[in-house]
């Protein structure tokens, strides 16, 4: 009985040390001769749904194949701290979580196919420090982030073939080190197993490099399948990635016009940033601190990897001022640029302080707010500004009147000179000095001499200085927003405006100091019509051309003969002499002697043959008078002959 008992003691123990196995799995130890070994675990009971969490501690290799789960759990598989193969292979799965595979630190392989896994937490590879092998293929990844190729690091063996990949990021490229060509250390001499094939690869610049690659026999990348074909664009579809040509993609660099832009109140302002890269990016704009705008934006891209845009800023405000950020996009990256917008000029308020009116030292009035030494008025940059805190510009009326001088009276519109406030109800304003205040004025405003793009403006001054300043102001009339401004001198009383519009109503306003209110400051003028110098010009340019169409033949013709005359005569001058001289030349002369000879039983006559020089070619011999040519001499002495 005793006996009995100690055995069933034994057999009780022997139970409970033995792993306990999951009822839908398969546990198989592996032992070896030394007495060590290792324990695999296969799952595949159609029926499981869910990862078993009672797996043997000791188990290295755990297959759950051909299942219904349909998600790995964070933490799944956190006590098999063994474990060196995991495989989850032809399951239902479509999420994976980031914190499945903690504590799996000598895991070194991981496969995952046939599943369909859409997103894979590429972040979770950090928890596997050993993994060397990553099947993937047969899924539903439709992309791979750049934020990956830190994790891949280490990766030997990448099977993502088979699923819905149709780019891969180029940073990815340059990042992963085996496409890199920096590889680490312990793996230099290993090369790395890719697996891309049946993808739908959508071939433009950002794989160019990969194809690039794909091409090179160097690399220490193996493809599983060397026959890439690319699936799009249609001109590419079914080429392979050996014969396909493309271009490199190209980050965005953004420029703009200015980084700091400062404008005055009231005013109207254009941003402008350009951008370069391939493919052309996109611009957009954006408020630094996020708040909301709504102005124009006009965009135009002149060329191919060329981009530029303009934000309009019309009557700005004080809440308008802050940053701008223009930023740009493609397939290759971001980049964007800044531009600071600041405000000049004075915010009013719905209640004015009282205004406390002091002397500077050169005699001129000084009006500053009670309690504060700021001064009413500020200088503003030299572009149109504002009028100063308190004064408003009453609306301009409509007026068809086009003839010079005619124009109606209007409140002249802020200049770039500060504008003085004027207390109302006998206050005492800020004004100019007794001395111009009843006699300074401007008359016999009027324009004369319009072109289509150009017109004189005339002016009278009185009581006026000929060194005063004076701003012109000229705008078209139906758009007042876009006004213009001319700073000159009084005394001149003429002044030129250029670059104007054709057929187009101005209005132009002189603004001074000084001006006696209730007469004439504005004036409205018409450029004239270019349509008449058009046609001119055409008929200019049809006459010219039918006059160059005559000329031009004849003026052919008669160098033609000129050239003709000059070659015949440098021939004749060339080539004259030298035949007249390769011919014999047959001299005849008499002698002159007073006995008469023979010779060859001819007399009188002695023909002489020989070569004739230049000088002699033109001569003619004739008979000597005896009694001026002839010498006399012995009968033995011999005859001369002269010619």
């Amino acid at each position: 009985m005793y006996r009995l008992l100690v055995a069933q003691v034994l057999l009780g123990c022997w139970s409970v040390a033995q792993p306990f196995c999951p009822s839908q799995c398969t546990c198989v130890y592996h032992g070896r001769s030394d007495g060590t070994g290792s324990r695999s675990v296969l799952c595949n009971d159609p029926d499981m749904s869910d990862i078993p969490v009672n797996v043997p501690v000791d188990t290295v290799k755990l297959r759950v194949e051909k299942t219904a789960v349909r998600r790995v759990p964070t933490e799944a598989f956190y006590y098999l701290s063994e474990l060196r193969y995991l495989w989850i292979t032809y399951n239902s799965i479509t999420s994976v979580d980031p914190g499945s595979f903690y504590n799996l630190k000598v895991l070194h392989e991981l496969r995952l196919d046939g599943n369909m896994i859409a997103t894979f937490p590429w972040e979770s590879l950090k928890e596997m420090p050993s993994l060397r092998t990553l099947d993937l293929h047969n899924n539903r990844l439709t992309s791979v982030p750049v934020e990956a190729a830190p994790y891949l690091v280490n990766i030997t063996y990448l099977d993502i073939s088979s699923n819905k990949l149709t780019t891969l990021p180029s940073d990815l490229v340059d990042i992963w080190p085996p496409f890199s060509g920096v590889l680490p250390s312990a793996n230099a001499s290993q090369k790395t197993v890719l697996g891309l094939q049946d993808n739908p690869w959508y071939c433009d610049c950002r794989i160019s490099k990969l194809i690039e690659l794909s091409k090179m026999t160097s690399i220490p990348v193996v493809l599983m399948d060397q026959f890439l074909l690319c699936s799009g664009p249609e001109n590419l579809a079914g080429v392979l990635f050996q014969r396909a040509e493309l271009d490199q993609c190209l980050k965005p660099s953004v420029m703009t016009s200015a980084t700091k832009i400062t404008s005055s109140l009231g005013s109207n302002v254009l941003l402008r940033c350009d951008a370069n890269g391939f493919p052309t990016p996109t611009l957009s704009w954006t408020r630094a601190d996020g708040s909301a705008f709504n102005n124009t934006v006009v965009q135009q891209s002149p060329g191919e990897g060329v981009h530029w845009s303009i934000l309009s800023l019309h009557n700005i405000m004080f809440k308008d001022a802050g940053d701008y950020l223009c930023k740009a996009k493609n397939v290759a990256g971001k980049a964007e640029a800044s531009i600071t917008l600041s405000v000049d000029g004075m915010q009013s308020t719905t209640q004015s302080p009282p205004m406390n009116i002091t002397k500077l030292p050169d005699g001129q009035p000084m009006t500053s707010f009670a309690g504060t030494k700021m001064p009413l008025y500020t200088s503003l940059s030299p572009v149109l500004t504002t009028t100063a805190a308190m004064t408003t510009m009453p609306p301009l009326p409509t007026r068809k009147s086009l003839g010079p001088g005619e124009g109606v009276q209007r409140s002249p519109p802020a200049g770039d000179k500060p504008t003085k406030v004027q207390q109302s109800k006998g206050g005492k304003g800020l004004m100019m000095s007794d001395k111009f205040k009843k006699k300074a004025d401007l008359k016999d405003i009027a324009v004369v001499e319009e072109t289509s793009d150009t017109a004189v403006l005339l002016w009278t001054a009185e009581g006026f200085p000929s060194d005063a300043p004076l701003t012109v102001v000229y705008f078209p009339y139906d758009a007042k927003d876009d006004k213009e401004s001319v700073d000159t001198e009084v005394g001149q009383g003429k002044l030129l405006l250029e670059y104007l519009m054709p057929n187009q109503l101005y209005t132009v306003c002189l603004v001074t100091k000084g001006s006696v209110s209730g007469k004439e400051q504005c004036v409205n003028f018409s450029t004239l019509d270019n349509g008449g110098d058009d046609g001119q010009n055409k008929v200019l340019m049809i006459a010219s051309a039918i006059a160059c169409a005559v000329a031009v033949p004849l003026i052919v013709v008669l160098l033609y003969k000129i050239l003709c005359l000059y070659c015949k005569g440098n021939s004749s001058r060339n080539n004259g002499p030298d035949d007249d001289l390769s011919k014999e030349t047959y001299v005849k002369f008499e002698t002159l002697t007073m006995k008469q000879r023979t010779l060859n039983g001819q007399a009188n006559d002695l023909w002489a043959r020989r070569q004739t020089q230049e000088s002699e070619r033109m001569l003619l011999c004739s008979r000597s008078s005896i009694d001026s040519q002839m010498t006399y001499k012995s009968d033995s002495s011999r005859s001369e002959y002269l010619c």
